[in-house]
C-alpha cells in the first residue's frame, strides 16, 4: 500500500510491477540483473482517488498514461531493484499528492492608475521620438 496522505492511500491490489535491465549505473552487473522498476497503476479503475484528482493527475502527466488508461512510473536511478521500487512509489505518491490539491482560482486584477499613466507617457514619448525621425527622411 502506498500512503499518499493520511486519508488517501493506494492499495497494492491496484498496482502491478515489471522489472527490466537498467541502463543506469551498475558496471558488469547491469547486464545480469533486472534492476529497473516499472510501476503500473490502473487510474481509471481506482477508487482510492477522487475523479477530480484523477483528471488533474492525467492532465498534469499525459506522458505517463498508456492507451489502456494505466499510469506508468519508472525508475532506474539505483543499482538495486528494491531502491528503484521505493523510488517509483515515492514518485507516484508525489504526483498524486500534487493532484489532490485543487489549483487556486485566478483573481482578475486591474492595472493601477499610476501604471496606466506611465504606460501612456511611455507610448507618447516613443511616438514623439519616431515623429522626429520621420521628418528627416522626407
Amino acid at each position: 500500500m502506498i500512503a499518499v496522505t493520511e486519508s488517501v492511500s493506494i492499495p497494492d491490489a491496484e498496482l502491478s510491477w515489471e522489472y527490466a535491465r537498467s541502463g543506469g549505473p551498475g558496471g558488469q552487473n547491469v547486464n545480469k540483473v533486472a534492476s529497473k522498476a516499472t510501476l503500473r497503476w490502473a487510474v481509471a479503475a481506482s477508487a482510492a482517488v477522487s475523479p477530480e484528482a484523477k483528471a488533474r493527475l492525467c492532465a498534469a502527466h499525459p506522458s505517463h498514461l498508456t492507451a489502456d488508461g494505466e499510469f506508468l512510473v519508472t525508475s532506474q536511478e539505483y543499482r538495486d531493484q528494491e531502491r528503484n521500487r521505493q523510488r517509483c512509489e515515492e514518485k507516484l505518491a508525489d504526483m498524486v499528492r500534487a493532484a489532490l490539491t485543487p489549483p487556486k482560482p485566478r483573481k482578475k486584477t486591474k492595472p493601477t492608475k499610476a501604471s496606466q499613466r506611465r504606460r501612456l507617457d511611455d507610448k507618447k514619448r516613443q511616438g514623439e521620438k519616431k515623429s522626429t525621425r520621420r521628418g528627416s527622411w522626407e
